[in-house]
């Protein structure tokens, strides 16, 4: 199997561990009276899975994402970019003239005051 494939397999199945144990503390601490509702419904064990699926594809993305984004890349030979100074000629500065349109679609000549 290829690095990266293993590296998702395994960073999504940690991720919905993780959701795993967000969820079972949602219900533990009864937070917004979510054991209440889930223990006295018909459909509770059905609300208890879209949870966890839903935090799972969450915390599995997020996973996944501190993963690639902690992969070292050895190949830089640290020396930094080249560090010249920017000259710029300020005696040659052109003028530059822009023309806005008034609504009607005519040129305007400059400020109105209305």
């Amino acid at each position: 199997m290829p690095k990266l494939i293993r590296l998702y397999i395994v960073n999504v199945l940690i991720g919905y561990g993780i959701a795993a144990a967000f969820v079972a503390m949602l219900l533990w601490f009864n937070v917004a009276n979510l054991w209440h509702l889930v223990t006295h419904s018909s459909s509770g064990l059905l609300a208890v899975f879209v949870l966890w699926f839903a935090n799972g594809i969450v915390f599995a993305g997020v996973q996944f994402a501190i993963a690639v984004m902690r992969l070292k890349d050895d190949d830089d030979d640290h020396q930094g970019g080249r560090r010249d100074p920017i000259r710029v000629d300020l005696t040659q500065m052109v003028p530059v003239r822009s023309e806005a349109k008034a609504r009607d679609g005519q040129p305007r000549n400059g400020p109105t005051r209305r």
